[in-house]
């Protein structure tokens, strides 16, 4: 028995799939890049959007996320009792709040953004010049698919 994966003949599957399977080694590559961090790859990439932004709200987090309001409930609550994300009165709504990182959730996304960066370039140099074509296609393929439509209601 061997650790290696099986390699599968890409004419088996479909699209959606081989894009599933995408997502799930680069989660798995991503997970082991950061894991020094204190992070896995999905909150890398939250803590990446947030610190991109002046902050958002949960509504517009769980759009981008494609998720369901009880996840990024959860993901939330989660970094708020690490103390990387603080909620922030929402000047134009004040039913809402703002979902920001702190100067601490700052410091680990720099850090793991460091442990990323040599992952990233080494997949990057492996796919050399195809680099934005393959952006552009994933881009397609994602606009395709919200454009495919929304639950009308994020539940």
């Amino acid at each position: 028995m061997t650790d290696e994966a099986p390699r599968l003949d890409p004419g088996l599957g479909n699209v959606l799939f081989d894009v599933w399977l995408v997502s799930r080694a680069a989660t798995a590559r991503i997970t082991e890049a950061v894991r020094e961090a204190g992070l896995d790859a999905d909150e890398f990439a939250v803590y990446s959007v947030l610190a991109s932004t002046d902050g958002m709200t949960p509504t517009e987090l769980a759009h981008w996320m494609a998720a369901p309001a009880t996840t990024v409930s959860s993901y939330v609550k989660r970094f708020a009792r690490r103390g990387h994300v603080e909620r922030v009165s929402n000047p134009g709504d004040r039913r809402s709040y703002v979902l920001r990182l702190t100067a601490e959730g700052r410091a680990v996304h720099q850090e793991a953004g460091m442990l990323f960066q040599p992952v990233l370039e080494e997949v990057s140099a492996r796919l050399g010049g195809r680099v934005p074509d393959t952006h552009a296609h994933f881009r397609e393929l994602y606009d395709v698919l919200t454009e495919m439509g929304r639950p009308t209601r994020i539940v």
